[in-house]
């Protein structure tokens, strides 16, 4: 009987040696920063210029979907008032209108994807490389979105930190 509570004292103990050590390396590690990713990145001034360079970019065809739009609304008013070949004539511009439009309104959201999801993933891979030399500078152990935790104090927060080195990495000539 006492061989068995002493064996069994035993095998505790050595089952909680692991938990011991395991817990020491939880407590030796553990310089962690928190940054909003997506924030950081769309903060930038090279981000915010890339924007309203799409924007331009896309301009002339997103006006001209609003004329087709405009046509469009003119054609079913006049619609209303027509009849017989004239109506008829009358709904078949408006369905090319309408094709057309339709056409041109996935052609431009193509494109437009296309071209931000290049600059978004440039973008990411720069910032990336700004955050890890952040996080070897601050003699971070790790660097995790803010998105993915439950609570942050401030002061592990890299955001802002992250999006003024992207700037100044991007001024350097």
């Amino acid at each position: 009987m006492q061989w068995n509570r002493t064996t069994g004292m035993l095998n505790t103990l050595l089952l909680l040696i692991p938990l011991a050590s395991s817990a020491a390396l939880a407590q030796e590690v553990s310089k962690v920063g928190v940054i909003d990713f997506q924030s950081a990145l769309m903060e930038t001034a090279e981000m915010q210029a890339k924007s309203k360079e799409l924007e331009a970019k896309y301009k002339p065809r997103n006006d001209e979907l609003t004329q087709l739009s405009k046509e469009l609304q003119d054609l079913q008013q006049k619609l209303q008032s027509a009849s017989g070949n004239e109506a008829l004539s009358l709904q078949n511009q408006a369905q090319r209108k309408q094709r057309d439009a339709q056409r041109k309104q996935e052609d431009l959201q193509s494109d437009f994807e296309y071209d931000r999801n290049e600059i978004l993933q440039s973008g990411a891979r720069a910032m990336q490389d700004v955050i890890s030399k952040l996080a070897e500078e601050k003699g971070l152990d790790l660097v995790v979105d803010i998105n993915t935790t439950l609570f942050v104090k401030p002061s592990l927060n890299l955001t802002a930190a992250a999006t003024e080195a992207y700037n100044q990495q991007k001024q350097a000539p």
